[in-house]
């Protein structure tokens, strides 16, 4: 049975959409391409008709992740309130719904160009945000810098169980030096 242009879209968006949340959960490697239709709603015959590889899927599934937390930095009122959401439980508990940088930073490295290039893309935005937003002449450097504290603070505190104090502390001191950072 042939589908509308518009449906075959809105199909391609779902398993876009559940393909990046799917891989801040699980790594790129741990989501076959079953799984990403079944989350999807669909049979995995349909895939090839919306990707021609994983890849490509990965790709643009990583990119959308990024877009999705460029949206969450433009609702916040300001860099201290960005950082507090950031840098929380909520976060940490939540990786297929958070930062993709946190979630797939170990991962990505073993993915093709295309998906690090993305994944680079990603970052550049983010580091051009906080920049931005923290002005100066140093602003790139220190907003690297902090991109860079709070990623690996996001990525510490998950790999901790989420009931040892560990967990919290680490988030704790990675949000007060990012708020003594930007002033």
């Amino acid at each position: 049975m042939r589908i509308s242009k518009e449906q075959a879209a809105e199909n391609r968006e779902r398993v876009v959409e559940a393909a990046s949340s799917l891989f801040r959960e699980r790594g790129f490697d741990g989501v076959a391409v079953a799984d990403l239709m079944r989350a999807a709603g669909f049979t995995h015959g349909g895939f090839y008709n919306h990707f021609p590889t994983k890849e490509a899927l990965s790709a643009e599934a990583l990119g959308r992740a990024f877009d999705d937390m460029a949206a969450v930095r433009a609702r916040a009122a300001d860099m201290a309130e960005m950082l507090r959401g950031y840098l929380s439980r909520a976060a940490r508990q939540a990786p297929g719904k958070s930062c993709p940088a946190a979630a797939l930073a170990g991962d990505v490295g073993r993915q093709p160009a295309p998906v690090r290039a993305v994944f680079a893309d990603g970052l550049e935005g983010m580091i051009e945000s906080f920049a931005d937003q923290i002005g100066g002449p140093d602003a790139r450097a220190r907003a690297t810098v902090l991109l860079c504290q709070m990623v690996g603070g996001l990525m510490l505190s998950r790999g901790v169980p989420d009931d040892h104090p560990l967990a919290d502390e680490i988030l704790k001191a990675t949000l007060a030096r990012g708020l003594a950072d930007i002033g």
